[in-house]
């Protein structure tokens, strides 16, 4: 019998910040353009209950499925719930949705440099510390962490410090590293450096709640491999990482090493096949992939939502953690045999047809599998709210009727029955559009509950990167792999044990 590796538990969380949109790449250029723009964003925020009570973010955080979300109807930035079950509705399956001023408590308890880059006056201070104080799954310790880093009061900032607010209220400043070795380093300049903590204190809540999930201390965890879109380093290594090992430092996992991957999009989708090779192969036993939310992409798209008045939907930090084990007999397996995980080679170009041949039809063919073998396939889940109004449509959609026409080609579907092979495969898009956060692997954690319930057998999760983006190539990649219900659960639950 084959041992194949396991995702064990997964999380998924979102922290409100819409003070920090203006910091979004996009907002941030187009406020230095026209400081009109600041008030402009800011009169078209959404509240912390609209942010719980939208249909995606509940989708995210596991309290609602795909399928439920495809009934509920668009526009879904219209349905705001009830006020009353908005408690409830803050902690998911998955994980939870924070707002605002507990994420500045994170972005605090994650700040360990001496002068600190995150100064808050005492009256702040103490606030952000009472709420890391009481939440169940940070307590006193991360509050003293604060405690440690605070020493003088903000003062008056330097020019290029960032204020910081919650609801119009100065909550302090992020400055740049001050120290002598990076004062003239624009790789350390305020507003990087805060791409990258908010990177850290997301991720940190992910893989908070993980442990949560899984009941293990974070002693337990072996390894982490980070794969956000963060680029961590100074002048001399631009992007040289080290973010798995600070979420893991934050985190408390002192017997874990870590490493960042990288692959645009894709980074989750190879992080979870690296994670499995290495415990198939014996290296580690509990291999932790944790993606950490992208400050860049906060209100990307957010002028077409002010031309028609709309409230800006990319105003949330996702973040999301995966632990990858040896097989437990239980959780769904990562099919990682020969030929099993998807590639888009070089020789593939910038063919469309030739990417899909490559990570999606071959494969298949590899398993000896059908494309109507598959129960479900995972895209880029992209919430199509945000993406049809920045003109870019349903990007969900086309990938599905891509995905259905290489299977009419492929001879294993008449042309007549896509749309009802596509309503049965596929799923609306509900994940916020920060790159390597939409790329299928939100659905990882539905697929686990399908499999457990036994409504779903096998799942192929595809994820697309675009590496054209640095600028050294034209091409773009791909990488796919197959999880599928545990053989072990599923022969249990034949026979009635």
């Amino acid at each position: 019998m084959v041992l194949y590796p396991v995702i064990r538990n997964c999380s998924y969380c979102l922290a409100h910040v819409p003070d920090l949109v203006r910091y979004g790449s996009k907002p941030r250029r187009e406020i230095a353009n026209n400081p009109a723009v600041e008030q402009h964003i800011a009169d078209f925020l959404r509240s912390y209950s609209e942010a719980v009570s939208y249909p995606p973010n509940q989708t995210f955080l596991g309290n609602s499925t795909p399928e439920e979300l495809a009934r509920i109807p668009r526009p879904w930035y219209h349905y705001h719930g009830h006020a009353e079950a908005e408690k409830e509705k803050q902690v998911g399956k998955f994980g939870e949705i924070v707002d605002q001023e507990f994420f500045l408590a994170l972005l605090k308890a994650a700040d360990i440099l001496t002068p600190p880059l995150f100064r808050t006056d005492g009256h702040h201070t103490g606030t952000l510390k009472s709420r890391l104080r009481g939440h169940p799954l940070f307590g006193p310790q991360a509050a003293e962490a604060i405690g440690q880093a605070e020493k003088d009061r903000p003062g008056d900032p330097p020019p290029k410090a960032l204020p910081i607010y919650h609801q119009g209220v100065l909550y302090g400043f992020f400055h740049r590293d001050e120290r002598a070795e990076g004062m003239d380093d624009e790789n350390l300049a305020a507003h990087d450096l805060l791409e990258n903590l908010c990177a850290k204190a997301s991720g940190a809540l992910a893989l908070k709640w993980l442990l949560s999930r899984e009941d293990i201390g974070p002693e337990e965890v072996d390894f982490v491999i980070s794969c956000g879109e963060e680029a961590c380093g100074d002048r001399y290594q631009r992007g040289g990482g080290g973010m798995a090992k600070a979420i893991g430092e934050m985190c408390g996992c002192v017997n874990a090493s870590g490493v960042d991957v990288k692959n645009f999009c894709a980074a989750p989708a190879s992080a979870i096949i690296l994670a499995g090779c290495l415990v198939l192969a014996g290296v580690h036993e509990r291999i932790v992939v944790v993606g950490g939310g992208s400050l860049a992409k906060l209100g990307m798209k957010f002028e077409p939502f002010i031309a028609q008045r709309r409230s800006i939907l990319e105003d949330c930090l996702a973040s999301m953690a995966f632990l990858v084990t040896r097989d437990d007999n239980v959780s769904p397996v990562l099919r990682l045999e020969p030929g099993a995980v998807g590639k888009v080679p070089i020789g593939a170009s910038t063919s469309e047809e030739s990417v899909y041949r490559s990570y999606l039809l071959e494969p298949l063919r590899n398993l000896g599998l059908r494309f109507t073998d598959i129960d479900k396939y995972a895209t880029e889940l992209q919430n199509p709210e945000i993406t049809e109004f920045s003109g870019s449509g349903d990007v969900v959609k086309k990938n599905y009727r891509k995905i259905a026409a290489m299977a009419v080609l492929s001879h294993a579907l008449e042309k007549g029955e896509m749309e009802n092979w596509i309503a049965a495969i596929g799923m609306p898009g509900f994940a916020p559009t920060q790159g390597h956060i939409p790329s299928a692997v939100p659905y990882v954690g539905h697929a686990m509950e399908a499999m457990r319930t036994g409504s779903v057998r096998r799942v192929m999760f595809l994820a697309k990167a675009s590496i054209f983006l640095n600028r050294c190539t034209n091409l773009f990649d791909g990488v796919s792999f197959i999880l599928e219900r545990n053989p072990q659960l599923a022969e249990r639950t034949k026979s009635g044990r």
